[in-house]
């Protein structure tokens, strides 16, 4: 299976002037798309398809080829499903993935999920979007919250996503049997269509002067490794949390179930299959008075920040995947299959690591204490 990565770049754009050429950080804005498709190593092939041969020299000097499509294809007027089939008709290859240049800060790691999800599935169509767990109305009526029941907070409701559009993904074949058709393809009309999410900075797409300067901040900031973990306002230099649901917001659990515990029996495989693996979830299964037992889903690269429960010692089953256990300064992968034990005072973080989602079943209780040092709140 042949898939090609193409980076679509017009030489004209009306609210920016030519923002794909613009320099961001002293480098074209193009040239960060290029690289992050590179640098992913899952393409047989990174084009830039562009009518304008200014691209072809930048597509060189990162690694990409170029495509050279015809001038018509520049105009305003000008489609997507318009240069998509065009290339299409001239590039050979099974799955086409299009990258925009004007979302300089997609990680590689990112479209890698990206691609694999889509083979994983069998989609004939693969949409990225950015999920908003806000009350949405959609036509003057409510879409994710009822107007006749009590106000919910944002982290309980049904999250709805709008189109990221950075990463689209479509079989060449399902792709032209659309066009030839329905004359169009882009939402994936006929066949298998799947919805990606992505989050943080990768969403950023710059449509505008604003939205330029935002990826310049953040791109320098990231250059000069300036991000932090979040910190917090305390009144000691540990700080001390017990809630559960709360923690787990704080670590980047999306979404989060505590309302269907202690069921007689809970099917792992099921629950694995209703909340999928494309982003953070967690289930609790058993809540009691003296113990409890979570299912705790995270994508690569999420974790916890570091803390210790002076009072619990704590274990953990590994259902899926791999996990990077840092004890007190030790790290450690642990497994799928494997059970790992944590005495009571031992600081320790845990992040998932490898190529897919991993997951972990934490015994544990409800009211146990997490202390979270100064140095990482």
């Amino acid at each position: 299976m042949k898939i090609i990565a193409m980076i679509p770049a017009r030489l004209g754009s009306k609210r920016v002037p030519k923002k794909n050429l613009r320099l961001l950080n002293g480098r074209p804005l193009i040239s960060y798309s290029i690289e992050t498709a590179v640098k992913s190593k899952i393409f047989d092939e990174v084009y830039v398809n562009s009518e304008s041969n200014i691209f072809s020299n930048i597509a060189e000097e990162y690694g990409a080829k170029f495509y050279n499509r015809p001038n018509f294809l520049s105009k305003d007027s000008t489609n997507n499903d318009q240069f998509c089939i065009d290339f299409l008709n001239n590039i050979t290859g099974d799955i086409l993935i299009q990258i925009l240049p004007t979302s300089p800060l997609i990680s590689s790691l990112e479209i890698k999920n990206f691609v694999n999800h889509m083979l994983k599935n069998d989609f004939d169509t693969l949409v990225s979007t950015v999920p908003h767990q806000i009350a949405t109305i959609y036509n003057n009526q409510p879409v994710n919250f009822e107007i006749m029941e009590p106000h919910i907070s944002s982290q309980d409701m049904l999250p709805v996503e709008t189109y990221a559009t950075v990463l689209m993904g479509w079989k060449y074949k399902n792709f032209k049997k659309n066009i030839s058709e329905l004359g169009f393809a882009y939402h994936g009309g006929k066949g298998k269509i799947g919805y990606f999410p992505l989050k943080g900075l990768s969403t950023i797409d710059i449509d505008n002067e604003e939205d330029f300067r935002l990826a310049e901040v953040a791109i320098k900031m990231r250059a000069q490794s300036e991000f932090s973990n979040p910190e917090y306002y305390e009144d000691s230099l540990n700080k001390v949390e017990v809630d559960v649901p709360d923690i787990l917001i704080r670590d980047g659990i999306i979404i989060s179930n505590f309302d269907e515990e202690n069921k007689p029996v809970s099917d792992i495989n099921k629950l694995i299959n209703k909340y999928g693996t494309s982003k953070s979830w967690c289930h609790r299964l058993v809540n009691t008075e003296n113990n409890s037992a979570t299912l705790l889903a995270q994508m690569p690269g999420e974790g916890n920040r570091m803390h210790y429960h002076p009072n619990w010692n704590e274990w953990w089953y590994i259902v899926k995947g791999m996990w990077e256990w840092d004890i007190e300064g030790e790290k450690r992968i642990i497994k799928k299959g494997e059970v790992i034990f944590i005495r009571k005072g031992c600081k320790h973080k845990i992040t998932a690591v490898g190529d897919e989602m991993a997951i972990r079943l934490a015994v544990s209780r409800e009211d146990v204490e997490h202390i979270y040092p100064d140095s990482s709140k």
